[in-house]
């Protein structure tokens, strides 16, 4: 799709002298392969950008090129004097800078400092390579070609492999405004998630009855098996965006976002690290969930975290565990009856009583970072003693080879 912008020079009219071919994998398959861009030249010697339909896909991590491609008659001027500019749409008017380059002189910005650079792929090549790709990355990006008299601009769509999930705080469901929901997705090592993608995770299974905040300021929710608490059983009106008799995404449009309260549905990607199960000698109450994890060289997994090791590392485990935000979860890829039910996800205990309710606990650690105890530990006093019933102070534990 091409997002031409008003030319300085008499030259506007080019947009009729122009034809493009575009061959590009399906939009399932596109990560990981070059997208090709032809361009026939036209006959107005006018800046023709042209960026590849549809959408690039990537993970958290990874290495993606945003590709774009132009037409311009050098002969007369030179690409020298060609001025190329990325940026990304955070907001339908508003654009951040992202990279920009004027001959030999590039320059990235802000969080692009360090991970953007051009392809570089010969004459007309604008494309954008982008590397250590971030969840906040995600969105629509626009590649800009000046010179001195005309401009063109296309646009390029990056989206991300992960899974977006549910989330309210210990406070209970509906107690988030859209800023308070955007600062518990970062917290728990997501972002807030676009309608495509709840539409999209509605599309593989969601249902998740409870109203969220999404990126764009709408308040939506899932809804696969249709009930009367959640929008009703079906029929005219009833069944959202996408969806008909059999469920549909339930939109309650934008709301105040400073004043109305909701819950939150987050979105996450690829983890660097992994998503562990540790069950120490005895079950532990949340104050000693951090302790254990440290023990190993990690850290108490996030929501977002054990909802990305589930989804994408395909984690399994019929037990439910302490997480960072004080929530006992646990993962479920392979559905039976003693761990849920027939469905696959990621199961909730809610928010147990911290100090009384004891389980395992769900560790993350980093890539590179080392296991102090590759042979195992548990968790004890040293000097004897023994457990005394749970008598003694959990916070004086101290890991003891198993």
């Amino acid at each position: 799709m091409v997002c031409a912008r008003a030319a300085l020079g008499p030259g506007a009219l080019w947009a009729a002298a122009w034809g493009v071919l575009l061959l590009t994998a399906p939009a399932g398959a596109q990560r990981g392969r070059k997208k090709v861009v032809h361009v026939l030249e036209g006959e107005s010697g006018s800046v023709v950008v042209q960026t590849a339909p549809g959408q690039v896909v990537s993970h958290r991590g990874g290495t993606i090129v945003l590709p774009c491609r132009y037409h311009y008659e050098a002969a007369a001027h030179g690409h020298d004097g060609v001025r190329l500019k990325w940026t990304k749409v955070v907001d339908p008017l508003a654009f951040t800078d992202v990279f920009v380059a004027l001959g030999p002189q590039h320059r990235a910005f802000g969080s692009y400092r360090g991970r953007a650079e051009l392809q570089g792929d010969g004459p007309g090549d604008a494309s954008l390579v982008l590397r250590n790709v971030t969840l906040q990355d995600y969105g629509r990006y626009e590649c800009e070609v000046t010179n001195e008299l005309e401009d063109d601009a296309g646009m390029v769509k990056l989206d991300l492999e992960g899974v977006v999930f549910p989330y309210h705080p210990r406070g209970g469901r509906y107690k988030l405004t859209f800023a308070e929901a955007q600062r518990a997705c970062a917290e728990q090592d997501g972002i807030l998630a676009s309608a495509e993608q709840l539409h999209a995770a509605w599309r593989d299974g969601l249902d998740w009855c409870n109203a969220g905040w999404l990126r764009d300021g709408s308040v939506q929710y899932p809804v696969n098996r249709p009930r009367e608490p959640c929008g009703g059983l079906g029929g005219t009106g009833s069944a959202g965006d996408g969806g008909d008799a059999n469920g549909g995404v339930r939109n309650y449009g934008y709301r105040h976002n400073a004043e109305e309260r909701y819950d939150a549905f987050c979105f996450t990607s690829n983890l660097p690290g992994r998503v562990f199960f540790l069950k120490p000698l005895r079950p532990v109450p949340f104050s000693g969930a951090a302790r254990a994890c440290a023990a190993r060289g990690a850290a108490v997994a996030k929501v977002g975290q054990l909802f990305a090791a589930w989804k994408l590392q395909l984690l399994d485990r019929c037990t439910a565990g302490w997480l960072a935000d004080g929530s006992a979860r646990y993962p479920i890829v392979n559905p039976r009856m003693r761990c849920g039910g027939r469905r696959p996800g990621v199961r909730s205990l809610g928010f147990p009583d911290a100090t009384r309710r004891l389980f395992g606990v769900y560790c993350y650690r980093a890539p590179g970072a080392p296991d102090p105890a590759p042979g195992g530990w548990g968790w004890g006093w040293a000097g004897g003693g023994g457990w005394a019933g749970g008598a003694r102070d959990p916070a004086a534990w101290t890991p003891l080879r198993v």
